[in-house]
């Protein structure tokens, strides 16, 4: 049986933990991930989650897009963004999102992302459009959007309003056909 100066262990030791350390990188924590981003371009909406003209039945969701600008000084990778969307003031949920950004390529210093679309996986049912528009009791719902980076915890980047404004049409009935 042969011995192994402790010297040659502690080496070996440092060395892989040396190249662990490095090969798992920093991970930044919450405070230092919300300096990494600026959200811009921000806009909200109402989309079709479900409808059917027979019987009437609309179901709509809340969808925010924005855009992301890098104000770190490395290039991000493996960027995940968490939607929770709430109605305003109460901590109720009213749905979520979850998307995965900046997957194949990094996103370079002080470059602007690609529009990053979210979409609430539940809604508010009705039966026709107008059910939502003359709704007084349509409440104002808020969505906060938290970000992570690969090992990171999550951290909220702000909380912004929905608006009211509704993006979709009512199919239109079939004509009949010219003979």
């Amino acid at each position: 049986m042969t011995k192994v100066a402790p010297t040659r262990v502690l080496i070996l030791t440092v060395l892989a933990l040396t190249f662990f350390h490095s090969a798992c990188g920093v991970v930044p924590t919450t405070e230092e991930l919300k300096t990494y981003f600026e959200i811009i371009n921000f806009k909200s909406k109402w989309v079709k989650k479900y409808y059917s003209p027979w019987p009437e039945k609309l179901t709509l969701a809340p969808e925010i897009s924005f855009q992301v600008k890098n104000l770190s000084d490395k290039p991000l990778k493996f960027v995940y963004f968490n939607a929770i969307f709430t109605l305003k003031g109460i901590k109720t949920v009213q749905g979520d999102a979850l998307y995965s950004a900046m997957t194949k390529e990094a996103l370079p210093p002080g470059e602007v992302s690609d529009i990053i679309t979210m979409k609430s996986n539940y809604g508010v049912e009705g039966e026709r459009l107008s059910d939502f528009k003359a709704n007084p009791a349509w409440e104002i719902s808020s969505v906060k959007l938290f970000v992570k980076l690969k090992g990171s915890r999550y951290a909220e980047l702000g909380e912004w309003d929905i608006s009211k404004d509704i993006d979709f049409k009512p199919d239109e009935p079939l004509k009949p056909k010219k003979k």
